[in-house]
């Protein structure tokens, strides 16, 4: 009887054992199988036909920005005390006064002096710095060959070099898509001055430093170390030459929400022909079977405009020194008349300086060098208007 149950134990224990042998070679077989089914080159990437789906506006600026306007004013301020208010701003900062065509402030005596300036040489690796610039509408302009091309005029507003962050310092919160950071400092260029008691306190005090009024808007540029300026040198359209391309960033026109027609281009309908309320919709927009969804970036209807916008390589056709003017290439440039834009140097290899520019900057004592007698400096293949086209010789009697 004893030995009866001991084979029937051994029995039992071959069978449990067999049966997790099977159960292993057949979760090993299916790991294999689908193994097998993983790439073995690149990953399968979802077609995106256009930009990636996060290219929405900014509503508000982030949370550590400091906060620039004040929410309340002081309307119990006395008539006395707004005077007072008003002096020691002139003490300060100097009389308002119009420079190049801007309502500012004389601030020739506070600023930093840049007679003791080392300059670097330039390098074609160098990186210099940008202005902020306002889109004041277009012109023609005629080359010596009589073909007219359609220029835009940008006027450098009261630019002024407000701090210098060099590379070791400047750490980002948000880190821009540009190679090599750590070889670049940050440098804030403030446009525009504004009355300080409209703003906050913390908001002036990022100007205590610089002796400069405060400004409406600010710009950071990446800068190599070599092309720093002093902080308080004021910044001209000399800054560039004619002749050579700048790139212009802008936030373009906002239309609000449209349709395909006008946001996309789409051609629409018919007219007629047994068309019905089907004349400006976008139609189709994705077939069925195995992928039965609407693709990424597919061009429907939605908000147009209010995006920064790039216009890249523009060629510098005139500068004119008296208002801080000059002529670009294209009546494309982003933004609306009176816009904000960023000019700075292009970034397109075969359109970089071949020479060297201004470096790191023109100083304001240079520019009556530069230009002499004349406010306006013209590109060689331009025609001026100021100069005689028809001369008369005369009549000689036989």
């Amino acid at each position: 009887m004893h030995i009866c149950l001991h084979l029937e134990d051994k029995q039992n224990g071959t069978l449990s054992a067999f049966v997790l042998l099977l159960f292993k070679i057949n979760m090993l077989r299916t790991l294999i199988h689908n193994f097998n089914k993983l790439p073995l080159n690149s990953p399968v990437i979802t077609q995106v036909r256009e930009k990636g789906h996060l290219n929405r506006p900014r509503l508000r600026n982030p949370f550590w920005f400091i906060r620039k306007e004040r929410l309340a004013r002081d309307t119990t301020v006395t008539t006395e005390n707004k005077s007072f208010i008003k002096e020691v701003i002139k003490d300060k900062y100097g009389p308002p006064s119009l420079i190049k065509g801007v309502q500012s402030y004389d601030q020739s005596g506070t600023l930093i002096k840049t007679e003791g300036f080392e300059r670097k040489p330039w390098r074609p690796s160098s990186r210099r710095c940008g202005l902020l610039a306002k889109k004041i509408g277009q012109y023609p302009l005629w080359l010596k060959n009589g073909v007219r091309i359609r220029t835009t005029l940008l006027q450098i507003v009261d630019n002024h070099v407000i701090r210098y962050i060099p590379p070791a310092e400047y750490q980002p919160t948000q880190r821009p898509n540009v190679k090599n950071l750590h070889k670049y400092g940050c440098m804030l260029i403030g446009a525009e001055s504004v009355d300080p008691t409209t703003l906050t306190k913390d908001y002036c005090g990022l100007f205590r430093d610089s002796g400069v009024m405060p400004k409406r808007n600010l710009a950071r540029f990446l800068v190599t170390p070599d092309a720093a300026i002093p902080v308080g040198t004021p910044l001209n359209v000399a800054h560039f030459r004619v002749g050579d391309f700048v790139d212009i960033r802008g936030k373009t026109v906002y239309r609000g929400f449209q349709g395909v027609v006008k946001r996309h281009g789409f051609k629409g309908m018919p007219a007629s022909h047994g068309v019905t309320k089907t004349h400006r919709r976008p139609g189709n927009i994705g077939g069925g079977g195995e992928k039965g969804r609407v693709w990424p970036g597919t061009k429907m209807p939605g908000h147009m405009g209010n995006r920064w916008r790039k216009a890249k390589g523009m060629r510098i056709w005139r500068i004119n020194t008296k208002y801080n003017v000059m002529w670009v290439s294209g009546s494309s440039i982003p933004g609306p008349t009176n816009g904000l834009v960023y000019v700075y140097d292009t970034i397109l290899p075969l359109r970089k300086h071949k020479t060297a520019p201004p470096f790191p900057t023109t100083f304001e004592d240079e520019v009556e060098k530069l230009t002499g007698t004349a406010d306006d400096i013209w590109y060689e293949d331009v025609h001026n208007f100021k100069d005689d086209t028809i001369t008369f010789q005369p009549e000689t009697t036989n």
